[in-house]
């Protein structure tokens, strides 16, 4: 009776590990550090693997105007830029413990993207 014991034990079902990529948006580059430090380091403490967080290279989005709305005068101009800055996370983790590790105050600065692959 006892390897029927020791059946019944081993069938716990395990979750599929995957690969889970975080992208992360933001205007300001301090609330987004902040948010990939506390994202890598909550996943490290549960023991997962990751890779990042990879600094993707800034997009600047930039708009020039005149300054006089009538168009008489001397040709001046506004220069106005926007930065957008990004960072990518990959975590090797099952899907259900994303919610752990994303369970925190984030910015609303900062937009988070999740994208799930199957290993």
């Amino acid at each position: 009776m006892e390897p029927e014991k020791d059946k019944t034990k081993g069938d716990e079902v395990q979750e599929e590990i995957q690969r889970i990529r975080m992208t992360l948006r933001a205007k300001e580059v301090k609330s987004l550090e902040e948010a990939c430090s506390q994202i890598v380091s909550r996943a490290k403490v549960n023991g997962f693997k990751t890779k990042g967080p990879v600094r993707i290279p800034t997009k600047i989005l930039r708009i020039t105007t005149r300054k006089s709305p009538c168009g008489e005068g001397t040709n001046t101009w506004d220069r106005y830029e926007m930065r957008i800055h990004k960072r990518v996370i990959d975590i090797m983790c099952p899907s259900s413990v994303v919610k752990e590790i994303t369970n925190f105050r984030i910015d609303p600065g900062v937009d988070v993207n999740l994208i799930v692959w199957k290993q």
